[in-house]
């Protein structure tokens, strides 16, 4: 399974539009929020409200995946203290063993006690000096084995 994850485009439809056509055989188009564009515009991504945004976007949301079960959301709710370890907490709550989200800007992905968390970066501007990313997750169809890729530029 090919999962495009993206977040924090901020109206920057140029890049959403090329991510589309870059990956015509994805399975999936997740964008973590700050989309700020209305939901008829990009309906082929699933989409969670971010703290810019002003449309009526869910603020969570969970998804079955094969061999996995994925919760989404912006992050902004859980300040900057113990960001990872409520996220985490906030994902087993759900019975979810894959976190996608927002909020930061920075691009980055670990597995956090059992709970794989994957910030794809932001589509506008970054805050860490690299360049603007999404990110591609691969998960195995026969295994489920996760497989993360950064794209920068």
């Amino acid at each position: 399974m090919k999962i495009i994850v993206v977040s924090d485009s901020h109206g920057i439809r140029s890049k959403l539009d090329k991510i589309l056509e870059i990956h015509r055989d994805a399975d999936l188009f997740l964008h973590c929020g700050d989309i700020c564009l209305d939901s008829y515009e990009y309906p082929q991504f699933i989409t969670v409200t971010g703290n810019n945004d002003y449309y009526d976007y869910p603020s969570e949301i969970v998804l079955n995946l094969p061999h996995h079960k994925l919760i989404m959301f912006h992050s902004h709710m859980f300040g900057y203290f113990n960001r990872d370890k409520q996220m985490v907490k906030k994902a087993k709550s759900k019975g979810c063993d894959i976190v996608c989200y927002g909020h930061t800007h920075i691009a980055d992905y670990r597995v956090i006690d059992g709970v794989h968390v994957l910030n794809p970066g932001s589509l506008q501007m970054s805050r860490d000096g690299r360049d603007t990313s999404y990110a591609i997750m691969h998960v195995d169809d026969t295994s489920g084995a996760v497989k993360v890729e950064f794209i920068f530029g």
